[in-house]
């Protein structure tokens, strides 16, 4: 049958020419694609047009951009006004890291009518990122309310009672501290309470503050139980330390608290007008805050807040904000007596610190002591009692007086909306459609904690069947990891350090994900692919690279970003070099190419330094603008956590799939599909399509 098909499509080829080769697909639209001869036939260019769409749009969902980039060149060159050839090969350009190009294409076909405000908004989302790119974003900004969780249900039951602080997690999720109903409770992004925990026996007594200890463990402090109580990562109580009284290692009335780099904790405790410290084990040490010949004594201590070598403390009754060193000599004064009204908790962001202030939220200059508004909740008798940054680019608020749990975005994340792209549809099970989708903000971050419930899929405009979540990236606890070895002459007087850099971090893999090593010469070269394991005896003398006084970093970090487009959802380029780059190290691709390739592709940056030296610039500027870290080889802590942390960093790509109920015309036919992505009162949508296979 198949044989006598064959040959009634050759005869029609023979007889009526090539535009019968291949039926219409219904994607294009323009005067020249709709042409048709006196016999009613379509012309040649816009059947072999659509041959080379074809091939361009599976090019593009296989991760293969530069191949789908020369497709639909071929096939604009047929069509030259065909607009969705023009959309495509903007996309295909957007994830090959030529920004430029891909905007340059999108505004042509957005001056012809295409793609409407979906279209606009995203040129504008790119070329604003592009604007800002490698500039500092750590500047305070303006926040507003983007939606909020109620302390009672729609039924009138208490969720929660009197929030007075949050912690989020890095998977979405935030724990609350009620403080009335002495419980804490964890809560997903769409206010679905998902866990709740009383504490000991006895209970808490009066919750106040959580904070998240260096080893992953909860520490919740308790006002009225004039103790701290601790709890494991799922907020399972472990034990308490602590008890009423005024000597060392006793409080009355703890209220906020904070932990240094060196595992201390500091406690403000209240009713003795002091700081409490503790060691890492709740073991007491000693406290701080008392009248000096040069500081009159803490009178109200609340917020407390730990940045650098300083611990800061906010006073309620004097309204000044002071600095000490951790162990609790006074420094001086931030923020001067009177700069606010009743400051309660205080945490640290970046190099500012939050801190809220009756109904409002300000943020700090922790040098210069500089005070900027970021938020209010208007006039309304609020008493705002803390802010936490999350890991959506959100401040999360905790209003007591109103009973709500406020989460403020800034005001041009709210007006623009969500950036959603539909990265890959697999249809090879079809009619079961698998797709990818990548939600971040305008900002470029990731969004993270979304659920079933946050996604539209519709096929023409109509909702489609079976719409299944399969997976978020974010929950994955594995990453693929390449290796990029600079195969520099500077680098390669630290050859032993980079072989036991190597071997560290793929012990740290745990066999988990894929282990790849780029070196990174004159030309690069794919050196390993595989099991981590498979690289325990390391060395550099195996390299086939050689040295080279010339390094071309821009080829060797395209190279080894192409095998990562296809791998884990998670992933990076571990950067193992003397942080040095050569002359024409960027001479193909500038940095900003690279950096939007890398970032476009979800693809992490991490450097590790073989030297005890400042990198350049340019290899700052790729981890600063890709959320990748920095790290020292022989730093005391070791690399165990590098993997940790590339595991960490956030992730908004989800998978979902469904059933859909498209006509294909045998695998010829372009069929849409349209994802839109809620979260509160913030939303973002994208439009794409796909072919079924051929039948």
């Amino acid at each position: 049958m198949k044989r006598l098909k064959s040959i009634f499509f050759v005869l029609l080829t023979s007889v009526f020419g090539l535009s019968y080769i291949s039926a219409q697909s219904g994607v294009f639209v323009s005067e020249e694609a709709k042409a048709r001869s006196s016999v009613g036939a379509r012309s040649a260019t816009s059947g072999l047009a659509e041959q080379e769409f074809r091939r361009g749009v599976q090019a593009y969902y296989r991760g293969s951009f530069n191949d789908a980039i020369m497709q639909f060149e071929k096939a604009l060159s047929y069509l030259p006004g065909e607009n969705v050839i023009l959309d495509w090969l903007g996309k295909s350009y957007y994830r090959s890291g030529v920004e430029g190009a891909a905007l340059e294409h999108w505004q042509y076909a957005s001056n012809e009518g295409y793609g409407g405000l979906l279209l606009q908004n995203r040129i504008e989302i790119v070329s604003s990122r592009r604007l800002f790119s490698g500039s500092s974003l750590e500047k305070p900004v303006r926040y507003t309310e983007s939606g909020s969780y109620t302390g009672k249900n729609i039924q009138g039951n208490f969720v929660f009672s009197q929030p007075t602080c949050v912690l989020p997690n890095n998977d979405g999720t935030i724990w609350i501290v009620s403080y009335s109903s002495n419980e804490l409770l964890k809560m997903d992004l769409n206010g679905l309470v998902i866990e709740r925990t009383g504490g000991p026996l006895n209970g808490f007594d009066r919750p106040m503050d959580i904070i998240r200890l260096k080893n992953g463990n909860l520490l919740l402090s308790e006002f009225a139980g004039d103790r701290l109580s601790l709890l494991d990562s799922k907020g399972k109580f472990i034990k308490s330390f602590g008890e009423k009284g005024a000597s060392v290692g006793k409080m009355v009335g703890p209220e906020y608290i904070a932990q240094s780099d060196d595992g201390n904790i500091y406690v403000s405790d209240f009713g003795n007008s002091r700081i409490d410290v503790f060691d890492t084990d709740g073991n007491p040490l000693f406290y701080f805050g008392g009248k000096t010949d040069d500081f009159s004594g803490l009178k109200g201590p609340t917020g407390v807040a730990v940045y650098a070598d300083t611990v800061f403390v906010a006073d309620c009754i004097t309204g000044a904000v002071y600095r000490f060193d951790f162990s609790g000599n006074y420094l001086g004064v931030l923020c001067k007596n009177k700069t606010f009204k009743k400051p309660e908790s205080m945490k640290s962001w970046g190099k500012y610190l939050i801190l809220c202030d009756r109904n409002k939220v300000y943020s700090i200059d922790s040098d210069t002591g500089s005070v900027f508004e970021n938020a209010n909740s208007g006039n309304s008798p609020s008493r705002l009692t803390s802010a936490v940054p999350d890991i959506n680019g959100n401040i999360i608020v905790t209003d007591f007086n109103s009973n709500e749990v406020y989460v403020m975005a800034k005001l041009s994340e709210l007006i623009g909306g969500l950036f959603v792209q539909i990265q890959k549809v697999y249809s090879d099970s079809f009619p079961k459609v698998t797709i990818e989708v990548n939600v971040e903000n305008r900002s470029r971050q990731s969004m993270v904690g979304l659920k079933e419930n946050n996604f539209l899929i519709t096929e023409n405009k109509a909702p489609v069947l079976d719409l299944k979540f399969e997976g978020a990236a974010y929950a994955n606890d594995t990453a693929d990891i390449t290796l990029l070895i600079d195969r520099s002459v500077d680098s390669a007087k630290y050859s032993q350090s980079m072989e036991n850099a190597v071997k560290e971090i793929a012990s740290s893999m745990n066999n988990r994900g894929t282990l790849r090593i780029v070196s990174a010469g004159k030309v690069p070269l794919l050196e390993y692919e595989g099991p981590a394991s498979g690289v325990s005896k390391f060395n550099a003398a195996s390299l086939k690279n050689p040295v080279s006084s010339t390094v071309s970093l821009d080829l060797a970090i395209r190279l080894a970003s192409n095998a990562l487009i296809n791998a884990e959802k998670k992933c990076a380029i571990v950067y193992i070099g003397s942080g040095k780059v050569t002359q024409l190290a960027f001479e193909k691709y500038g940095l900003s190419n690279i950096s939007s390739y890398l970032n476009n592709n979800s693809i992490s940056f991490v450097n590790l330094i073989l030297a005890q030296s400042a990198c350049d610039d340019e290899i700052n500027y790729l981890c600063t603008n890709t959320e990748g870290g920095e790290y020292y080889v022989y730093r005391e802590q070791g690399l165990s956590e590098v993997v940790n942390d590339i595991i960490e960093i956030p992730s908004g790509i989800y998978v979902l799939s469904y059933t859909t109920a498209l006509q294909t015309d045998f695998g010829q036919k372009y069929l849409p599909v349209e994802v839109e992505t809620f979260i509160m009162n913030r939303s973002g949508r994208d439009e794409t399509g796909y072919f079924a296979p051929l039948q």
